[in-house]
């Protein structure tokens, strides 16, 4: 299957969701490079749009989502990546999810702890 490049610039919002139990780590977006990339190799791979460049999940820090099931949308424009996410963490802040903060009429609530350091992974 082919998705639509077309509509957003050559990307695709790409969703990554525990396949047990799913818990939504991330959203990002695929470039038809890390689309083709990650049907190869089983893992995956993004497109960064501040870095502009295809990178696999996990190259620095070893957090590497290994492909399970990958749903496409009617649209053919997004993708639902059902994943196993090694090294307990998909956040590049330490935590388990991107989705680690609660808003409401208190404020926000911050969920859950860090299961790594990032100025110890990323040593930059």
């Amino acid at each position: 299957m082919d998705l639509d490049f077309d509509k957003w610039d050559g990307l695709v919002p790409a969703i990554a969701q525990d396949w047990k139990t799913g818990e939504v780590y991330m959203l990002a977006f695929m470039d038809r490079t890390a689309w083709e990339k990650t049907l190869a190799t089983g893992k995956v791979h993004y497109h960064s749009r501040s870095r502009n460049k295809t990178w696999m999940k996990g190259e620095e820090s070893g957090h590497v989502q290994l492909v399970k099931e990958i749903l496409v949308d009617c649209d053919e424009d997004t993708v639902l990546l059902k994943i196993a996410q090694e090294g307990g963490a998909a956040c590049h802040t330490g935590y388990r999810t991107c989705f680690y903060r609660r808003t409401g009429t208190g404020g926000v609530e911050v969920l859950g702890e860090k299961v790594f350091d990032p100025e110890k992974v990323y040593r930059k």
